[in-house]
């Protein structure tokens, strides 16, 4: 057998009920710290709730801010965001407890991601030969660090965006915007982790190729393909208005031409090695 093709892992040869076993395991240490991390969001009731779910409804939260700043210097009062004409409520006796569940299972999500994917990663990893592992260093990392960013993209960016402009939609004046906090909730959750999922095209279209199943010339081909599923995936994932998916859309975009770059080197890589 050649030496990129011999298993890294030198323990001896494990059962299907053994690999259950052990899948069983870490799938229970991933959910205990999803699970510590959504009851300390809970505990922390005035920060997760008050403060980061919230904070996107309120003038006073950092992208509003900072785009104020950016009117006052290039002199464009259209970029302020200084009112959000809507008011949250609560119609359902249960909506404001389910929805603080719902937020700390969110914020526990988030948090515990990174470790989560890491044991994962624990039990596949020893079962890959020794050029696939090769392949996959650092996986860990750059998982984490693309649902990082696209976490934040979703939270400061497309989460203001989208309240401001749904907000601020009008079909008549006579009309009041008054959500529901379940409906603002849910909006806010979605976008963030929608964004946080959609930032892992780099790395997958980086093992795709290095599977040989991907070429940076069927990426360029397909370009307009590719555009079309970005704007389908952003439909799916985030909620129904037009301006939500635009909005994830543009950075996705962004993303795709990325990952063509990184094809092409990762391509380039494969066709050196096997001169």
């Amino acid at each position: 057998m050649p030496p990129d093709q011999i298993h890294t892992s030198d323990q001896p040869e494990m059962s299907f009920l053994d690999h259950l076993e052990e899948l069983r395991w870490h799938i229970i240490r991933a959910f205990s710290a999803i699970f510590i991390f959504t009851i300390a969001a809970f505990v922390s009731k005035s920060f997760v709730f008050g403060t980061l779910i919230l904070g996107p409804s309120r003038i006073d939260f950092w992208t509003y801010r900072e785009l104020c700043h950016l009117a006052s210097l290039v002199d464009v009062k259209a970029l302020c965001i200084d009112t959000l004409p809507f008011i949250i409520q609560s119609r359902q006796m249960t909506g404001q407890f389910t929805m603080h569940i719902t937020s700390s299972f969110t914020v526990g999500i988030i948090a515990a991601f990174p470790y989560a994917f890491w044991e994962i990663w624990r039990f596949i990893s020893p079962g890959l030969y020794i050029n696939e592992r090769r392949i996959a260093r650092g996986a860990v990392f750059y998982v984490s660090l693309l649902f990082g960013i696209g976490v934040l993209f979703g939270y400061f960016i497309l989460t203001p965006l989208s309240v401001n402009f749904l907000s601020n939609y009008q079909l008549d004046p006579s009309i009041l915007n008054e959500f529901d906090i379940v409906s603002y909730v849910s909006t806010v959750t979605t976008l963030v982790l929608a964004c946080g999922l959609l930032f892992q095209l780099p790395m997958v279209v980086y093992f795709l190729t290095k599977a040989g199943l991907l070429t940076p010339e069927i990426m360029k081909t397909y370009r307009k393909h590719g555009v079309v599923v970005i704007f389908v995936l952003g439909a799916m994932l985030t909620p129904p208005d037009p301006f939500s998916q635009v909005l994830i859309a543009i950075p996705l975009i962004g993303l795709y031409q990325v990952s063509i770059a990184i094809s092409n080197r990762t391509y380039k890589k494969i066709q050196k090695d096997l001169e």
